[in-house]
C-alpha cells in the first residue's frame, strides 16, 4: 500500500495519475509470481557493456509465456514512426495479451469532442509531447475497462514516453522486457510522409517505396510500400500531424526527452536493443528470433 500512495501522490490531489482500484490491481501484479523472467537472470553473457541487450549478438531470450500471455508485461519504445504498433500489435496476437497504444488512446479522445480534445488537437498538430497528467489518465482509464472484461497482462506502445512515467509505472509493476526499435532517421522521416490511412475501415497502410543504398560498408536498407486493397485506394487520407516539419520536430523532442527512458531501462538489464533490418518480411521473423518466439502463421502473416 506504501507503494500505492506514492503512486497516487505523484499528481495532483484533485486528480489522482492512476485510479485507486486501477492502482490496486497493479499493486497486486507487481506481488504475484510473473511468468517472464528478467532477461539479465536469464541471459547474462548476451548484455553488452551499457547493460542492454543487444539484439545482433544475444542469445535468444528464454521466456517461459503462460497460455495466452497473461501477466506479460513487456514495453515498446521507439521514435515516432518506426513502427511499433504494428510489430507489438502483431506480438499481442501471437500471445494473447492486450496491446495498449497511447497515441491510439489520444487518437480516440481527439475523436470524441471529449473536454480534453481541442487541448490535444493543438497539442499534436504542433508535434509535441502530451503532458504526463493526460497520458497516465487515458491510460488509467484503458487499464479500468481492460480490468472489466478481465485482462491481465499488456503490451504497452508510447508509454512511457518519460523517466517520470517510467518510474511511476515500475513503481507499481515490475516491467519485464522493454523492446527499443530502432530505425535510420532518413527511413523514419520516409515512413511517416507516407503513411495513410482509409477513411472508411481504418486500416493503416504506406505508400512510400524506401530503398537506401550502403556505404562504407554499411548494409542498405529497404522497405516495400505496403498498398491498400483496391476497395480502400480511394479512401486515403494522411494524418494531420504527418507533414515534414511536425515530423522532424516530433523527433526532435523524442531524442531530447524520451532516449533518457531508454537509459533508464537500460541501467535495469531490462532494455533489448533491436535494428530494424528492413520492412515486415525481413523484420518480423528475426524480431520472433530475438524473443525466442515462434508464429505458426509467420509465412502468411509477414507479407501482410
Amino acid at each position: 500500500m506504501v507503494v500505492m500512495s506514492r503512486l497516487l501522490r505523484a499528481g495532483p490531489s484533485t486528480s489522482p495519475l492512476i485510479s485507486p482500484r486501477i492502482a490496486c490491481r497493479l499493486f497486486s501484479s507487481f506481488t504475484s509470481e510473473i511468468t517472464i523472467h528478467s532477461p539479465t537472470s536469464l541471459i547474462p553473457n548476451s548484455i553488452n557493456n551499457n547493460n542492454s541487450i543487444n539484439s545482433s549478438n544475444a542469445k535468444p531470450l528464454i521466456l517461459r509465456i503462460e497460455p495466452h500471455g497473461r501477466n506479460v508485461h513487456w514495453v515498446f519504445l521507439g521514435c515516432p514512426g518506426v513502427g511499433k504498433g504494428t510489430y507489438a500489435s502483431r506480438l499481442s496476437k501471437l500471445i494473447g495479451v492486450p496491446h495498449i497504444a497511447t497515441g491510439d488512446l489520444v487518437r480516440e479522445e481527439l475523436a470524441s469532442s471529449g473536454p480534453l480534445s481541442s487541448k490535444l488537437a493543438e497539442i499534436v498538430n504542433q508535434g509535441k509531447l502530451v503532458s504526463d497528467e493526460i497520458i497516465v489518465d487515458l491510460l488509467s482509464r484503458r487499464l479500468e475497462t481492460g480490468e472489466a472484461k478481465g485482462e491481465a497482462g499488456f503490451i504497452l506502445d508510447g508509454f512511457p514516453r518519460t523517466v517520470r512515467q517510467a518510474e511511476i509505472l515500475e513503481g507499481v509493476i515490475d516491467i519485464d522486457l522493454v523492446i527499443n526499435l530502432k530505425l535510420r532517421e532518413e527511413a523514419l522521416l520516409a515512413k511517416c510522409l507516407g503513411r495513410r490511412i482509409c477513411s472508411e475501415c481504418g486500416g493503416n497502410y504506406n505508400v512510400a517505396c524506401i530503398d537506401i543504398k550502403g556505404d562504407d560498408g554499411s548494409p542498405g536498407l529497404y522497405m516495400a510500400p505496403l498498398l491498400p486493397p483496391p476497395g480502400c485506394a480511394s479512401k486515403l487520407i494522411t494524418r494531420s500531424d504527418d507533414r515534414e516539419e511536425v515530423v522532424k520536430e516530433r523527433l526532435r523532442i523524442y531524442n531530447e526527452m524520451t532516449r533518457p527512458v531508454e537509459e533508464f531501462y537500460q541501467k535495469r538489464g531490462k532494455l533489448l536493443q533491436f535494428d530494424l533490418p528492413g520492412g515486415i518480411p525481413e523484420s518480423w521473423p528475426k524480431l520472433l528470433q530475438a524473443l525466442n518466439l515462434d508464429d505458426q502463421e509467420d509465412g502468411q502473416s509477414a507479407a501482410a
